[in-house]
């Protein structure tokens, strides 16, 4: 139960507090666990172990889902082959240290868990582990004797001087790699082999653009090899990847138009490095890498994310990935005209069924809005409601309760176009004209996307409105004049005809244009400016309920004028009541015989109903949306997952210990590419293992 009650915590808030880890600790053991029958204990084997370490959703071609059984060797304290929940305990206890990738890393090699490790048990494990084909490491190396002492002085390594050491490992694995291609000694290598020894070192952490590309660096200078500065400039530009992204994401925003130079990265660099500089040869292999398909030297965020984003393997739209609202991608990222009606006609029934919701709920205060704003205070007789609640009160009396539903069937059934219709036309015209380098839109642009949305949907509802009033008023008239006939919506139809059904077009079109230029874009900045909605970082249905309904207040308050002139054009007149003959007429009467004031009847009833009401139907519309996602549509969203995000800065999603398992399985692998790879019989290669990516096979 108390599961349930979690999700629905975080589909409601967007997050919600973590339960206790005990709690969390057993139910993902028991989640994943085998039943020892002769014993009655529960158990995780290794299989077991990688299903509740290593969530299924996310992208295994860097690290492969197989080599979390690293982490398995280190959970199974006493080397049974099996984790008991004990063990389980442990295991997530340790991963919940603010070290946790470090001191993995340390057990792993601590096999007689003493508290330190002796240098031979270490070399050990690493001989076993590394590949047969791997590059060459010499563990007496004087960088290698610094940390454990020379061969007949040896040391035990304590953790903090053992995670030291692993901090360095991959910048010497490079040096006595490079040194051992540089056959003449000359300082420079062939490409192939600077690639060689980048993939072998560092293709867990690199995109597989950058791997594909690496021969390429030769390029940068004259001549057709790799000089021991390019490895090391290449080598600095990897290690401090975070820190670049943070220029480049400053520079960037700086840009008119999203784009930087080699000098704009280098000026930025000095604004906010203190205690590091970037040399001209590092700057210069950066926009190497990031240009190779874009020649003029002036690069976007998304030329830099093949190189910045190590899960980067297929060809993504980055912009597109940053568009807060659900559906822009529908315009943003196009993979054929019929995948772009397909994908409009899936946004529109959505749109139809959160409108219909978003109607429903708020349909009682939409009548007596109606029935204030229709109330005539010329004549005496003529005021029949005090103020809204008194309305509410009133019909509840006279009518029942179903009174407050009064022509509630015309509005569900045409409110679900008329949503849908405004959602979707906001959505392609903000698609339209986003930067998709930069997934930003000008505030103009954001105007044109919402008036045009409001203005589309007129044609919708004008004659939804024109039959909904003459129905939510018919019931009040009813009891004030007696013999007076009520009327169905067909009958309202048929009576008042097409012209009829567009009485006070303009006055909608006046309302509703103004009424979406304001709601859409005070949405979409609530959502992103104050409750910190991104790619990385999803909202609750609470919060979007609450930025819908906040954006609603000055929309619907500010243009209530408009909608007191269209209900008065729109109902239909009584006896001895004047009749407008249009807009200006309207208006002018409503102020000679009423006054200012008169403009702004319902004004609260009108917050208090347009706020709600669309705050439910964007709510319900995104909520949709992540229900009941368009098939296939996930696969435009690149690589990214709850551990891997797109780009280093942005915030994962997966909770610490899933980040720290595959944070400390990357600093293994500084060691060797090939740890937590099986080994095989000889006359085999290894082309994964069953069940985890593939299988055994002859050579």
């Amino acid at each position: 139960m108390a599961t349930v009650k979690d999700q629905v915590g975080e589909v409601l808030l967007g997050t919600s507090e973590e339960p206790q880890l005990s709690q969390l600790t057993r139910a993902a053991f028991m989640k994943h666990a085998l039943k020892d029958e002769a014993t009655g204990d529960y158990y995780l084997g290794e299989n077991e172990f990688i299903d509740a370490v290593a969530p299924e959703s996310e992208d295994y071609h860097k690290i492969k889902r197989y080599q979390y059984g690293i982490l398995f060797l280190v959970a199974d304290r006493d080397q049974t082959g099996r984790v008991t929940l004990p063990d389980w305990g442990v295991f997530q206890n340790l991963l919940a240290k603010p070290d946790a990738e470090y001191e993995v890393i340390f057990r792993f090699f601590d096999k007689n868990r003493t508290g330190y490790i002796k240098f031979e048990d270490f070399y050990e494990l690493w001989a076993a582990h590394k590949g047969e084909d791997s590059l060459p490491f010499n563990w007496n190396s004087e960088w290698a004797t610094l940390y454990s002492g020379s061969k007949d002085k040896r040391h035990n390594m304590t953790y903090p001087q053992f995670a030291q050491m692993l901090r360095g490992l991959q910048g010497e694995r490079v040096r006595q790699a490079f040194l051992y291609f540089d056959k003449n000694k000359d300082g420079y290598i062939e490409p192939e082999n600077f690639q060689r020894i980048i993939r072998e070192t560092a293709s867990h952490k690199l995109s597989d653009y950058l791997l594909e590309n690496l021969a390429t660096l030769c390029n940068i200078s004259a001549g057709s090899k790799i000089s021991y500065a390019n490895v090391r400039a290449f080598q600095n530009i990897i290690q401090q990847m975070d820190m670049v992204e943070l220029i480049i994401r400053n520079a960037t925003n700086k840009s008119a138009d999203g784009k930087i130079t080699r000098t704009d990265f280098l000026n930025e660099a000095a604004r906010i490095s203190r205690f590091n500089l970037y040399t001209p040869m590092e700057a210069d292999i950066l926009f190497h890498f990031a240009g190779l398909d874009e020649p003029s030297g002036r690069l976007a965020l998304k030329d830099f994310a093949r190189v910045l984003d190590p899960a980067w393997h297929t060809a993504f739209s980055l912009g597109a990935s940053t568009i807060a609202d659900a559906g822009q991608k529908a315009f943003a990222t196009t993979k054929s005209v019929l995948h772009d009606v397909l994908e409009s006609v899936h946004h529109f029934a959505l749109g139809s069924l959160a409108g219909a919701f978003g109607a429903f709920m708020v349909y009682p205060i939409d009548l007596v809005k109606t029935r204030m704003q229709n109330q005539r205070s010329g004549a005496v007789g003529q005021v029949l409601y005090k103020n809204s609640l008194d309305c509410a009160k009133r019909v509840i009396k006279n009518e029942g309760f179903k009174g407050l539903y009064s022509g509630v069937l015309p509005q569900l059934v045409g409110v679900a176009p008329e949503k849908a219709i405004k959602l979707t036309v906001n959505d392609l015209v903000r698609g339209k004209f986003t930067d998709k380098s930069t997934g930003q839109i000008k505030l103009g642009w954001e105007l044109v996307a919402g008036g045009s949305a409001g203005a589309c949907q007129v044609v919708f509802t004008n004659p939804l409105e024109i039959v909904k009033i003459r129905l939510q008023v018919q019931g009040e008239v009813a009891k004030s004049v007696e013999g007076t006939p009520r009327r169905s919506a067909m009958w309202i139809v048929r009576n008042l005809g097409l012209v009829g059904l567009y009485k006070g077009a303009s006055a909608c079109l006046l309302r509703d244009v103004p009424f979406s230029a304001i709601y859409f874009p005070t949405y979409s900045h609530l959502k992103r400016d104050y409750f910190g909605e991104s790619p990385t970082k999803s909202l609750g249905v609470l919060q979007m309920l609450t930025a819908g309904a906040i954006a609603g207040m000055p929309a619907a308050y500010l243009t209530t004028p408009c909608d007191v002139i269209k209900t008065r054009l729109q109902v239909e007149a009584r006896k001895g009541e004047a009749t407008y003959t249009g807009l200006r007429h309207a208006a002018r009467t409503i102020f000679q015989e009423e006054g200012f004031k008169a403009f702004f009847k319902g004004g609260p009833a009108r917050i208090m109903r347009s706020s709600p009401q669309f705050g439910f139907t964007l709510a319900g519309y995104e909520l949709l949306q992540r229900t009941f996602p368009m098939p296939g549509h996930g696969d435009d969203e690149g690589p990214r997952g709850h551990v891997e995000p797109g780009l280093g800065l942005a915030e994962a999603k997966a909770p610490l210990p899933y980040l720290r398992s595959r944070n400390a399985l990357k600093v293994i692998l500084d060691l060797d590419e090939n740890f937590g790879r099986p080994k095989l019989p000889a006359g085999t290669t290894f082309k994964g293992i069953p069940g985890f990516g593939g299988k055994a096979q002859g050579a």
